[in-house]
């Protein structure tokens, strides 16, 4: 796999040795176990796979080429680059600017760049109207442009899907940028929809099931369907694609669904010309995140820390997944560890950022799940463990941890 250059103050001397570690005892990636540190008073289940994938680390090389070779130049990022604040914020301190928020709400009018202005597309893509914009105030769209092969690979398929008719269901969050731009590229060929999870895949059964009626169905999805869309015709031949940064399980259990029901309404002998088969669109990051992840819960641990952005979708889900089993702290950085007694945490719930007094129990030694979102940095990682650590007294050194690891 392409070995990328992203900066120094990035990677981790600790974390990075981990992980060279078990690509090198495990290279076909075949042990979803986590890595086991023991530094006595307190130990860490550190996840097989997190942190920056293939995507993240081809958009920050990108990005920070775009900065090295256009010194005196201004330029933006469509939006944020990736959900991860520090990195957004480095690229700003070195003088990007962002054109939009993530929500596509316009932060610096168009009529205020010139063909001159270098603007960076992030990780998740772009939408195709923003594409000719672009190309319609001189400005290369694809000069910088940072778009995860993955998710292009999803635009590649549904553009396949809709050129033999097949309407294109997508499994993500209609205002992440990742699924507007997935949704835009996808109606160039077809009609689309979007389904946020299993529940309204549910609604979009019954409704070709005849269940449900057009204006119930149009009180949920609307705004979600290409224009034109008529879902009695639109859904008579379906595929399904994601946002690759949702649960790789959901995405596969919606579609799953949605063949049982094309099988329940046109019969199996028939389901070739109803519903196409798209398991080879899920990103392979995700799913290894996520499968690490369900392997890391099993442990005994007292506690599970995540370590992301708090808009992360990805991150999310790992904080999710670590839920079910652990009581979870998502945080940003290692800033959030305020003492022993007192963490600042993002409950995903209540989208709220809240303060937990009492989190590390008075026992020894401490178990503690550790792990972050694929687009947090293994420095990030790194400072939170080491933090985590002042908190102990009397522990091995990391070398002597890392070194039986190693052997």
């Amino acid at each position: 796999m392409k070995k990328f250059d992203i900066p120094e103050f990035y990677k981790s001397p600790v974390i990075s040795r981990i992980k060279n570690s078990r690509k090198d005892s495990d290279p076909r990636k075949k042990d979803f176990s986590p890595t086991l540190l023991d530094y006595g008073p307190v130990k860490f289940y550190i996840a097989r796979h997190f942190g920056f994938c293939y995507g993240v680390e081809n958009a920050i090389e990108i990005s920070y080429r775009a900065v090295e070779e256009n010194s005196g130049k201004r330029i933006f990022l469509l939006s944020e680059m990736i959900h991860n604040p520090g990195v957004n914020s480095d690229l700003q301190n070195r003088g990007v600017n962002f054109l939009m928020d993530t929500s596509g709400r316009q932060l610096i009018d168009w009529n205020d760049l010139n063909s001159a202005d270098i603007v960076i597309i992030p990780a998740f893509g772009t939408t195709i109207e923003i594409q000719q914009k672009l190309n319609e105030l001189g400005i290369d769209p694809y000069k910088y442009n940072t778009t995860c092969p993955f998710v292009e690979k999803v635009w590649n398929r549904s553009k396949l899907l809709g050129e033999k008719d097949y309407t294109i269901i997508i499994h993500g969050k209609h205002y992440h940028e990742e699924t507007r731009a997935t949704f835009s590229h996808s109606t160039e060929s077809s009609g689309a929809l979007i389904v946020k999870d299993l529940n309204e895949a549910g609604l979009v059964g019954d409704f070709i099931l005849g269940k449900l009626s057009f204006s119930e169905f149009d009180e949920v999805f609307r705004n979600k369907y290409s224009d034109g869309f008529n879902p009695a015709e639109d859904l008579v031949k379906i595929g399904v694609v994601n946002q690759t940064t949702m649960l790789a399980s959901e995405t596969q259990a919606i579609a799953d669904y949605l063949k049982d029901v094309m099988i329940r309404k046109y019969g199996r002998e028939n389901l070739q010309d109803h519903f196409a088969d798209t398991r080879d669109t899920l990103c392979y990051a995700t799913y290894d995140n996520q499968q690490a992840t369900i392997e890391l819960v099993n442990q005994p641990a007292d506690f599970a820390v995540v370590v992301g952005g708090y808009n992360s979708s990805n991150t999310g889900h790992i904080v999710e997944l670590c839920e079910e089993k652990h009581k979870t702290y998502f945080i940003a950085s290692a800033d959030n560890l305020l003492s022993t007694g007192a963490v600042s945490h993002f409950d995903i719930h209540t989208k709220s950022e809240i303060t937990t007094d009492n989190y590390m129990p008075s026992k020894s030694p401490v178990n503690i799940i550790l792990t972050s979102g694929a687009s947090c940095p293994d420095a990030v990682v790194d400072q939170v463990l080491h933090k985590i650590l002042s908190f102990f007294n009397h522990t091995k050194s990391t070398e002597e941890v890392l070194r039986d690891i190693i052997r």
